[in-house]
């Protein structure tokens, strides 16, 4: 589990755009209360005066043992704590709404612990396999996962559609685009980096990119250099 705090203070609204990752989080504001599954593509949230969010993000996998049933379920969907947990879910809500931020971490922490069945062997050898997605840039084919995991592509997609909510392909894809924004500030080309990160040509990493990032490359590297 990993957690985490925003808080803004706001003369105009803001809308901030997420590059999204293959992970279930828990998130709790006073605006909404909420278990998110993983976002197929970019998402945005609009945020205007103060207030404060308290996410927890699962290791990928991790929330299986919780829903006990797919994670697929939750794929793009935003699902009320309170409808998920009923009256344990609400009061949970209601008393990380008045904590510090310290304090309302520790209570989520223990509500999922609370509920945390036996441990599942499956979920670490999950998470193993997203890491080692996201760790090497060189790996662009499911095939290759797949053979590293030991497991038919079939397995494989099984096991990702059970656990991860997103096909192995998709978590590939996902964790090259955060490589492909990190090399467009570098600088690098946006033909030459379609070739590096084994797309088909050009116009597909754009496509994916636009609609993970909300820009397409061309636009997302000048922009970038023009900050900087």
């Amino acid at each position: 589990m990993h957690f985490w705090v925003i808080t803004w203070d706001l003369v105009e609204p803001y809308t901030q755009r997420l590059v999204t990752h293959p992970n279930v989080n828990m998130t709790i504001s006073e605006d909404f209360a909420r278990v998110a599954g993983v976002v197929r593509d970019g998402f945005a949230q609009r945020l205007s005066g103060r207030g404060r969010v308290v996410g927890l993000r699962f290791r990928p996998g991790g929330f299986r043992p919780l829903l006990r049933r797919p994670v697929s379920e939750l794929t793009g969907r935003f699902v009320p704590i309170q409808e998920m947990y009923g009256a344990a879910g609400a009061e949970l809500v209601r008393r990380v709404l008045r904590a510090d931020d310290e304090e309302a971490m520790r209570l989520m922490e223990r509500f999922v612990l609370d509920r945390e069945p036996e441990p599942d062997p499956l979920v670490d050898e999950v998470a193993a396999l997203v890491a080692m997605a996201e760790s090497d840039p060189a790996l662009t084919r499911v095939d290759r996962l797949a053979a590293l995991a030991g497991r038919s592509v079939r397995s494989l997609q099984r096991l990702f559609h059970e656990y991860v909510g997103v096909g192995p392909k998709w978590v590939i894809r996902r964790f090259r685009l955060h490589e492909a924004a990190a090399r467009l500030a570098d600088g690098l080309e946006v033909a030459e980096l379609a070739a590096e990160l084994g797309y088909a040509d050009q116009a597909h990493l754009t496509r994916d990119f636009t609609a993970a990032v909300g820009v397409p490359p061309a636009a997302y590297a000048r922009s970038v250099a023009g900050s900087g």
